[in-house]
């Protein structure tokens, strides 16, 4: 008896009407497709995309120059030299971070005591050559200045798990 539902089951090719009829029970139902450029995703305040360098309120760059978020990095992708200032204080004469070498594991942002790298939202950029990706200390500063309400924003959201 199985074996003659089998033939009747394959004769008739009820499998693929089953699988056509959920095909047609999802064509009517309303899309979750997401129009990237026009439409965006919601954001985690948290979200770890392109790296930037903050400024007190009085413009001064605060990276002190400690260099723990370099020590810290797991892929070696951020480099600093430092130099000492007339006033005796230690600043960055150089900070390099390389995005094809980063992993965005948020490290940097963690060990920086003064808040000075952050992490911001931004993950839709590109380069069309390998140096594209190379962001030294003044696009860091710039990435930042541009962004600066962006990220006290986020900050003032994670402050409390902090």
């Amino acid at each position: 008896m199985n074996r003659i539902k089998y033939y009747f089951k394959a004769f008739l090719l009820v499998e693929l009407l089953q699988g056509l009829a959920v095909t047609w029970r999802h064509l009517w139902a309303p899309k979750i497709t997401i129009q990237y450029p026009d439409e965006r995703t919601p954001q985690s305040p948290r979200f770890r995309g392109l790296h930037a360098l903050r400024r007190y309120p009085s413009g001064e760059e605060r990276c002190i120059g400690c260099k723990l978020c370099e020590a810290v990095c797991p892929a070696m992708a951020i480099v600093i030299e430092t130099a000492q200032r007339d006033d005796g204080t230690r600043r960055t004469t150089r900070y390099d971070i390389d995005l094809t070498k980063c992993i965005f594991c948020g490290f940097c942002e963690e060990a920086c005591p003064v808040d000075a790298i952050v992490e911001t939202r931004i993950f839709d950029y590109h380069g069309e050559k390998r140096g594209d990706l190379y962001y030294t200390k003044d696009m860091l500063l710039a990435v930042g200045d541009k962004y600066a309400a962006q990220i006290a924003q986020d900050k003032a959201a994670d402050a409390k798990y902090r």
